[in-house]
């Protein structure tokens, strides 16, 4: 795919890079020559543009992506007037960052495709670790419920998977994997998950396991109460 990033500070140049990296085409634009500069020779086409000028933005390819970011975060101003100002343009597919909950009520108004929050996943996501005591991954289902993919606590390490009372909080594991050792193209070893049928009889949650939750929000409270308490 096509992608064109308007912002290309640390979300964005990022962004553009993990984009480049997966093999789609990326361009990207900022009003600053030092963010262009220290991306230029890593993705497609940079353009040094003031994305709040409707002039400045007909000169970028907008007709010709399948997806417009705007990634600008420090400058609430720049963001709204660069995503208005797509949408007169009649540019269809628009994602745009928002740094905070103002910021994401006011890019709401334009009925844009979606609208990014990486600051505020990113301290759910730290909060969440710190009640687990180990790294998470989390995605919202509704304002309820979640899919959350963490370490095996160390609470229930040794346990047998039937014995795992997560459905007592109305949780439900919906996969897990183990780290397994496999040997690569040149014969060097390494560890990779591999998902485990948790249904088999008798099998022992281990430390290493992940485990892959969906469940409401309180029943994840209630959760880090008891593996904490």
């Amino acid at each position: 795919m096509k992608y064109l990033i308007i912002g290309l500070g640390i979300y964005g140049s990022n962004l553009a890079l993990d984009l480049t990296a997966l093999g789609h085409e990326v361009i990207g634009a900022d009003n600053r020559a030092n963010n262009i500069g220290a991306i230029k020779d890593y993705i497609s086409t940079v353009y040094l543009v003031d994305s709040t000028e409707e002039s400045a933005l007909g000169v970028l390819p907008l007709k010709n992506v399948d997806l417009v970011i705007v990634a600008i975060g420090e400058n609430f101003g720049a963001s709204v007037k660069t995503v208005a100002l797509l949408k007169k343009m009649g540019v269809r597919h628009i994602y745009a960052r928002a740094i905070d909950r103002l910021h994401e009520s006011i890019l709401q108004g334009f009925g844009i495709d979606r609208i990014l929050t990486p600051e505020q996943h990113a301290a759910a996501d730290l909060t969440k670790e710190m009640e687990l005591g180990t790294r998470v991954t989390s995605m919202a289902v509704d304002a309820d419920n979640y899919v959350l993919k963490f370490r095996m606590p160390e609470y229930y390490v040794g346990l047998t998977y039937d014995k795992l009372d997560l459905d007592d909080y109305g949780l439900k594991i919906v996969a897990a994997t183990r780290p397994t050792v496999k040997t690569n193209i040149l014969g060097i070893s390494h560890n990779e998950p591999a998902m485990i049928d948790i249904s088999t009889p008798g099998l022992t949650a281990e430390a290493d396991d992940t485990i892959t939750v969906i469940g409401p929000a309180k029943g994840f409270k209630d959760l880090y109460r008891k593996i904490n308490s």
